[in-house]
């Protein structure tokens, strides 16, 4: 196991606490500071897993600290954006306008972004100022007529 500083512990807690895996979190830390340390042992920082219960109370918190801005900002990542999302829609099209299977894909995407204004669904309302028509049904049960039952006939 590689022996790490304090500042990598810290660069680690970060990337585990930004939902990056174990795995990327090994290789960023071995392209940034030449430092070969494994997917396991990077692991053992993510207080949310087993092996990292015993993390030190000051890891921990640095980890909440992070995770909980992560999740406040959902919105800086790009594909969480809808204009961002139609662009890429839009630039798929432009790049393959001909496609005939995927272009209504991209479509009906495109129109889910917008609010579902692919689909011709209506809304009907029932009602007249809240007040809705609930009149009786009524149904009439009528036997067939079957040769030999109808006494009028013989």
């Amino acid at each position: 196991m590689a022996r790490i500083t304090k500042k990598v512990k810290m660069l680690i807690v970060r990337m585990l606490a930004e939902f990056e895996t174990p795995t990327q979190a090994s290789k960023n830390i071995k392209e940034i500071f030449n430092i070969d340390v494994t997917p396991q042992q990077c692991e053992s920082y993510d207080p949310t897993k087993r092996i990292g219960q015993n993390l030190s109370q000051e890891l921990r918190d640095k980890f909440f600290e992070y995770r909980c801005k992560a999740n406040k900002e959902i919105e800086a990542i790009p594909i969480a954006n809808k204009r961002y999302r139609l662009m890429l829609l839009q630039e798929l099209v432009d790049e393959y306008p001909k496609n005939p299977i995927f272009i209504p894909k991209w479509a009906e995407q495109a129109a889910k972004e917008m609010g579902n204004q692919y689909t011709n669904k209506q809304e009907v309302d029932h009602t007249t100022q809240g007040e809705s028509f609930n009149k009786p049904t009524t149904i009439e049960l009528v036997a067939p007529h079957v040769k030999g039952t109808d006494p009028t006939t013989t």
